[in-house]
């Protein structure tokens, strides 16, 4: 099978879209920022970069051209909460670095071996905040409507070559950066307002890039699957 890179895919929806690639008999490689390589899943291979450091995140762009992927999926993200008057210009660079500006490297390094096979799937993460918005998240929120932006922008450059590019916007899901950005007062909240009552699970996640993905997948691109539990409807 083809081989797929998952940023972000030590934990949370990154490592659960790794191991839903890696069933699908896909050899996966995941990123992440430490050298700790047992933090990967299992059966997945591991790199290392922050993609906040901009020389690293070169240097990964290569290493990633080399590998040839025919699957690329964007996942890493960071997400800081503040006050739009107060917010640091250095923060809201790093969210853009990181959110925006990684994924656009990456699909700049893979698209041409996808062009070149004329098959390719990038898939990008990016967020309900990507759809809708509120108070706090201007700079996350700029960088995941930026993502979905690029996302439909580089399908109309690529579908003539069987390069296929979407977007899945996961709603609230049971990871470590929703508990360190909401804090359990800031959960019990949102689980009042999805229709669904309750937070997503990172493996509910994963089949919806799994199939945009798939070989199953022929014709979808420049799209942005919502997985929400009806919040951005209520």
């Amino acid at each position: 099978m083809s081989a797929a890179v998952v940023t972000g895919g030590t934990r949370g929806i990154g490592a659960a879209i790794a191991a839903a690639l890696r069933e699908a008999g896909h050899t996966v490689f995941v990123s992440g920022t430490t050298a700790h390589r047992k933090r990967a899943p299992a059966r997945c291979a591991y790199l290392v970069c922050d993609f906040s450091d901009a020389m690293a995140l070169e240097a990964f762009a290569q290493e990633v051209a080399d590998l040839s992927p025919a699957i690329l999926v964007n996942n890493a993200g960071i997400n800081a909460v503040g006050r739009f008057e107060g917010y640091g210009s250095a923060d809201f660079a790093r969210i853009q670095q990181v959110n925006v500006t990684a994924p656009f490297r990456l699909c700049q390094a893979v698209v041409p071996g996808m062009r070149k096979r004329r098959f390719g799937r990038i898939v990008n993460i990016t967020s309900i905040f990507g759809v809708v918005s509120k108070a706090g998240r201007a700079a996350y929120s700029a960088s995941k409507f930026g993502l979905f932006g690029l996302t439909r922008a580089l399908a109309l450059e690529v579908a003539v070559d069987n390069v296929l590019v979407n977007c899945v916007a996961p709603g609230f899901v049971e990871t470590d950066l929703t508990r360190r950005t909401l804090g359990p007062r800031g959960i019990a909240t949102i689980r009042r307002q999805i229709p669904m009552g309750r937070l997503a699970q990172p493996e509910e996640i994963a089949p919806y890039v799994r199939f945009l993905v798939s070989k199953e997948n022929t014709y979808m691109t420049g799209q942005q699957i919502v997985v929400d539990g009806g919040f951005v409807s209520g």
